[in-house]
């Protein structure tokens, strides 16, 4: 077992609410509870999983308006990356993952080209066959809508080739996350979701 007792309950109230209020008044009424609740214990996770929290990016609770439609102020999660996995604490619980997002075009020539790839495609469709069966989801951030230009449309292994990225991992409930079984929760998800990190890592050398 872990020395990290987890996110308090009050973490999961704090986004749900954050959600509804979303304003500037609501949220400074109640920094203390942010930083208490969800930022301190972000960085207590971070450190109990191995890696220096001052050297980790740590989302911050501001978001960018400047390019989005959406003019809320706050982002409704706290996220960490550690190594080649992602952490995003909301309302919902821990979501624990890897992949890869919106990776730059030649990446993702390299990526459509593996999995085009019979040998190294296959070995990736298998990897995701066994994630599916043990409960993940594993799916893309954005596909496009028919067939990408050079492929079958009845190639094999369509679907993958359709993501434009993709992650795979599960969001673990407030039970687990508000007790000392979380660090060793993520690390069965960490152990898990290798094939597909080392997969990447191989083929198209791009990280979450």
């Amino acid at each position: 077992m872990t020395t990290f007792d987890g996110f308090p309950r009050e973490a999961f109230d704090f986004f749900k609410h954050l959600a509804r209020h979303n304003n500037r008044e609501w949220f400074l009424a109640r920094k203390d509870v942010y930083e208490r609740a969800c930022r301190e214990p972000m960085k207590e996770l971070v450190a109990e999983l191995g890696v220096d929290p001052e050297s980790t990016r740590i989302t911050r609770i501001n978001r960018d308006l400047r390019f989005s439609k959406d003019k809320s102020p706050y982002r409704t999660y706290i996220a960490a990356g550690v190594r080649d996995i992602y952490l995003s604490l909301s309302a919902d619980g821990l979501y624990v993952g890897a992949g890869i997002y919106q990776p730059e075009p030649a990446a993702l020539g390299r990526f459509r080209d593996a999995i085009d790839d019979n040998k190294k495609g296959a070995a990736l469709q298998k990897i995701v066959t066994s994630l599916k069966r043990k409960g993940y989801q594993v799916d893309t951030h954005e596909r496009v809508a028919s067939v990408p230009r050079g492929y079958a449309a009845d190639h094999p292994r369509i679907e993958l080739l359709r993501m434009k990225d993709i992650h795979a991992g599960k969001t673990l409930p407030p039970g687990t996350v508000s007790s000392r079984k979380l660090v060793p929760a993520i690390k069965r998800v960490m152990s898990d979701v290798k094939p597909l990190v080392k997969w990447l890592q191989a083929h198209v050398g791009a990280r979450h």
